[in-house]
């Protein structure tokens, strides 16, 4: 199949405040976000038209922004209006979501004070960020050889553009040697995160998962916690090393993208996925549904 480029599609843009078409939403190639990296965003997800989580993530965008220097020059509840507009312009149901702001082009240089602030949000089509034919048997990891740096050193808790081009070129080397994605340590050589989404491990019926103290605390991390906690599962916010992989019996992983995804290998080591990766999926998956879960409990 054809790709279609994302900068040659039908449909809206919101743009600024307005609603442009998807092709004339432009920037120009000496934007301070494009050569600084001074962009934040965020993913979300429609479900039935209505989008996930949707105000946590706004209110993610705008703290982003400051953890950069910089303001964005809409409000919470604005920002959620222009994700919802974009969503029903494009009259898409089931759809990705991207907000993103950032510094435009009055500057070149470094200090990008004097430059205005834009926002942008577009919506897509994007089913499952894995194979749907596989997904289910588990997904297939390698170890990257990047590390999530020092906090000290990056805004770690921003979700900003600059923070991805490590996890590009290693999810890049993952798919090169035949995985999905790659598992990347932290500074101190603990266990973080994947590219694009949180780990968590079971043991003994009870889920393990990384502090995170130098990546961001997703919102489906948070999510699946308490959906964990709820059934009465254990959930271990703890340290854990390399060499505790071995001990482990499930894993998967987590993400607006990702939503709940078993793994069946990291490197040499195998995981099943099982009881506990299954039910938590399904609890997902009920919960970014309301409608179904609604219909479930009534039956």
């Amino acid at each position: 199949m054809a790709l279609v480029p994302y900068d040659d599609r039908d449909g809206f843009i919101w743009f600024d405040g307005k609603m442009k078409p998807w092709r004339e939403a432009q920037v120009h190639v000496l934007t301070h976000a494009l050569h600084y990296a001074s962009a934040v965003f965020e993913g979300e997800r429609a479900y039935a038209g209505e989008i996930f989580k949707l105000t946590e993530h706004s209110q993610r965008l705008i703290d982003s922004g400051k953890l950069l220097d910089f303001e964005i020059p809409y409000s919470l509840a604005e920002i959620d209006q222009a994700c919802r507009d974009t969503v029903k312009a494009n009259n898409l149901i089931d759809c990705y979501v991207r907000p993103i702001a950032w510094r435009g082009s009055e500057v070149m240089g470094v200090s990008g004070q004097a430059n205005t602030i834009h926002m942008a949000v577009a919506t897509w089509d994007w089913g499952s960020y894995f194979d749907p034919a596989t997904k289910m048997k588990g997904i297939r990891l390698a170890m990257a050889h990047y590390r999530r740096p020092d906090p000290t050193t990056i805004p770690c808790k921003a979700k900003a553009t600059g923070l991805y081009m490590i996890c590009t070129i290693e999810k890049h080397r993952a798919e090169r040697a035949g995985s999905a994605d790659a598992l990347m340590l932290d500074w101190r050589g603990r266990v973080a995160e994947c590219t694009g989404a949180n780990i968590f491990f079971i043991k003994d019926g009870e889920l393990h998962t990384p502090i995170p103290d130098c990546f961001l605390d997703g919102i489906t991390r948070r999510t699946v916690i308490a959906l964990a906690r709820k059934r009465g599962y254990t959930v271990n916010e703890r340290v854990i090393m390399p060499e505790d992989l071995p001990a482990f019996s499930e894993c998967f992983i987590v993400g607006t993208a990702a939503e709940v995804t078993p793994v069946s290998e990291i490197g040499a080591f195998k995981y099943k996925p099982g009881v506990i990766t299954e039910t938590l999926l399904n609890d997902y998956m009920m919960a970014v549904h309301p409608a179904k879960a609604a219909l479930a409990k009534a039956s």
